[in-house]
């Protein structure tokens, strides 16, 4: 029999490979409670404004979990993101640099959907990687 943590990580893994790999934007009504809430993003419309930025800027992006770790109620996440900048991103134009960047996530599961997110992102080394230096 499946636990809790478990059924939680393959709750949070079918999101991020749904979300964030096959860029399924509109697959947060299935996988987000309706009370979820965005700690980093504002909103579920932030959340999803921040995916497409990131798409745009990076088209061939891959998202890959390196470590997933549930308890309780909680998911964490260390997960990789690279890809080529390809487009605009905040303002900065295509410099056709690859990125390598080391992101965590935190999720709450409850009852099988995703209740809160809260990410972190290694911004300085994206942007010095954008940067080339």
């Amino acid at each position: 029999m499946k636990t809790l943590e478990q059924s939680n990580i393959e709750t949070v893994s079918a999101f991020i490979e749904a979300f964030w790999n096959e860029s399924d934007l509109e697959c947060v009504d299935r996988f987000l409670s309706a009370d979820y809430q965005e700690l980093s993003y504002q909103s579920k419309e932030g959340l999803k404004q921040f995916a497409a930025t990131i798409l745009e800027a990076f088209p061939d992006k891959r998202y890959t979990v390196e470590e997933m770790i549930g308890q309780e109620d909680k998911v964490l996440v260390k997960m990789s993101v690279k890809g080529t900048h390809q487009g605009m991103f905040f303002g900065t134009a295509p410099t056709g640099n690859t990125i390598d960047v080391t992101l965590y996530r935190r999720y709450r599961v409850v009852n099988g959907k995703i209740a809160e997110h809260r990410g972190w992102i290694d911004m300085v080394t994206m942007w010095s990687q954008i940067r080339g230096e």
